[in-house]
């Protein structure tokens, strides 16, 4: 799956896309299905909130074939392989819930300050590609963008407790008035693709509504990580390009 003209200029400009109806409704059933078995784990890798709640499950791809399958389809490597003019490997996997009334925000941040600082990523060639499984909209927690703000580079974050939240006077630099944000809402099936240095958040899910998102983050193998210091199954060692193959998700289904 190719990206167009316009598609291109899109993501240029903003940082971010949406690309629609890329998943079936079978597809996405699969990937629920999978996602729901995924938590009922206890495992290091899956992350939870402070009541218990499913936050994150890091690097499940590792041992669900469905999820390995999912990594070589071609409608997720394609368009990141068209912008990067690079082979990937999988730098990140994780499936983020967000579940209902329990989800909790995720503040203000740039991935590729953690990439950078943290994982030895030397450019921001990384790229975020995320799968909506449920319909994604404004009040249960979507991702929330500054439009055109991977073109500032790295923003300084520093490390609190583990992570790099964008400090609020950047914030209020980058946002004086609602224009200056945009929401990427969806439904099912749809796919979501943000640059490295892509200013982004969400708001907590405090509706009966679930928010499920997977996410597949791609890196050039030209830009594999150098000094990586946070848990291989956040940040992944294996640099082994990804062979794409047209729909190898749904082949795997049949």
């Amino acid at each position: 799956m190719k990206l167009s003209a316009s598609q291109l200029k899109e993501y240029a400009e903003n940082g971010f896309l949406v690309l629609r109806d890329v998943f079936t409704q079978e597809e996405v059933e699969a990937l629920r299905s999978e996602s729901t078995t995924i938590f009922e784990h206890h495992r290091p890798e899956i992350w939870r909130e402070k009541n218990g709640a499913p936050r994150t499950a890091f690097g499940c791809h590792e041992y669900s074939p469905l999820f390995r399958s999912l990594t070589r389809d071609s409608r997720l490597v394609d368009p990141v392989e068209q912008i990067t003019g690079d082979t990937l490997y999988i730098h990140q996997f994780k499936v983020n819930p967000k579940v209902a009334f329990d989800g909790d925000p995720f503040p203000w941040h740039q991935d590729f300050a953690t990439w950078h600082l943290d994982d030895g990523m030397l450019e921001p060639q990384a790229m975020n590609i995320a799968i909506m499984l449920d319909e994604v909209t404004a009040m249960n927690g979507a991702l929330m963008f500054v439009p055109g703000s991977h073109q500032r580079g790295m923003i300084d974050a520093p490390d609190i407790d583990g992570r790099r939240w964008m400090k609020r006077e950047d914030i209020a630099r980058l946002i004086t008035k609602a224009s200056d944000v945009a929401i990427a809402t969806g439904q099912a099936g749809d796919v979501l693709m943000f640059h490295a240095n892509s200013v982004h958040g969400s708001g907590g899910n405090i509706t009966p509504l679930s928010r499920r998102i997977l996410y597949v983050t791609y890196n050039a193998v030209s830009n594999r990580l150098r000094n990586p210091t946070r848990p291989p199954f956040i940040a992944h060692r294996t640099f082994d390009p990804v062979e794409p193959a047209e729909r190898s998700f749904l082949l795997t289904l049949a």
